[in-house]
């Protein structure tokens, strides 16, 4: 009976109590992400780091690398090499720091229409542009940086040639890599604006490409390349040093540049050859 009526006074205590709080839902995951921080260095940071990889050679900087423990993973494909060289001065080789640009085909094709003169295929490249071609990339095109394009070659895009491309050159402007390529060959050779890529391309933008993203991670010639990473490119290939590592790169290309030039330095002498830059 004692039972009885303790179970009935803590039941009639319970039916006073409000019920216990929900737990709050978890909130919805976002629609769309990128998972890769990226980050944002001064021009003073940007130039400082360019200045302690100028006159290595992309063979110091990759064994660096290696060193490291970056082998092969930060080192384009072979398939990406120079537009054009100049066996004189090197004026193809590029240091600088990367500016990244993603292009992407269209949803849409250009409008099948004969247009009768320049002036009227104008004002449709103007739409094609404001609808597709926007973004601030240009804003970062400054001293000691390398644009570095992840485009479809399919598309045969040349979204740089001789009139933009000579634009950022005077801006400061190293290079371009890309995955794909830029058009105006003969010009670009005879301005000296350097470009690291699969092929030459011909086609405008309005028609072929849309502009999808600037300064987010991109992969071109096979690796991953983050806005600040450092880009060095000659001869023998494009080398991609992530921000993080590119202190320690360097010194170690630095000093293994260093020996390679003592020994070299030694058979100019022993071969009564005259020294000249690739010694300093």
């Amino acid at each position: 009976m004692k039972v009885a009526a303790f179970l009935f006074s803590v039941a009639v205590l319970g039916w006073g109590q409000a019920p216990p709080p929900a737990k709050p839902a978890k909130p919805a995951p976002p629609f769309s992400q990128s998972m890769m921080q990226v980050k944002q260095y001064s021009q003073a940071e940007n130039e400082a780091i360019v200045a302690k990889f100028k006159t290595l050679r992309t063979t110091d900087i990759m064994d660096g690398l290696q060193a490291v423990g970056l082998h092969r993973v930060t080192v384009m494909d072979q398939a990406i090499g120079p537009m054009w060289t100049d066996n004189e001065d090197f004026s193809h080789v590029v240091y600088g720091v990367a500016v990244t640009l993603r292009l992407v085909p269209p949803q849409e094709t250009p409008p099948n229409t004969e247009f009768q003169d320049n002036a009227d295929f104008s004002k449709w490249q103007q739409v094609w542009s404001k609808r597709n071609m926007g973004g601030a990339v240009g804003a970062f095109l400054a001293p000691d940086t390398v644009l570095v394009i992840d485009a479809p070659l399919s598309a045969d895009n040349g979204y740089c040639g001789s009139a933009n491309a000579l634009g950022w050159k005077l801006r400061g402007v190293r290079g371009i890599v890309t995955n794909a390529g830029c058009r105006d060959s003969d010009e670009m050779w005879k301005e000296r604006i350097a470009v690291y890529q699969r092929d030459s391309t011909r086609w405008i933008n309005q028609g072929t490409i849309a502009v999808e993203s600037y300064n987010m991670p991109v992969v071109v010639g096979g690796v991953l390349v983050m806005p600040g990473d450092v880009i060095a490119a000659d001869l023998d290939g494009v080398a991609v040093v992530p921000r993080a590592k590119a202190e320690l790169v360097a010194k170690i290309a630095r000093q293994i540049r260093d020996g390679d030039n003592k020994g070299r330095r030694s058979m100019y002498e022993k071969g009564g050859m005259k020294p000249d830059f690739t010694l300093k």
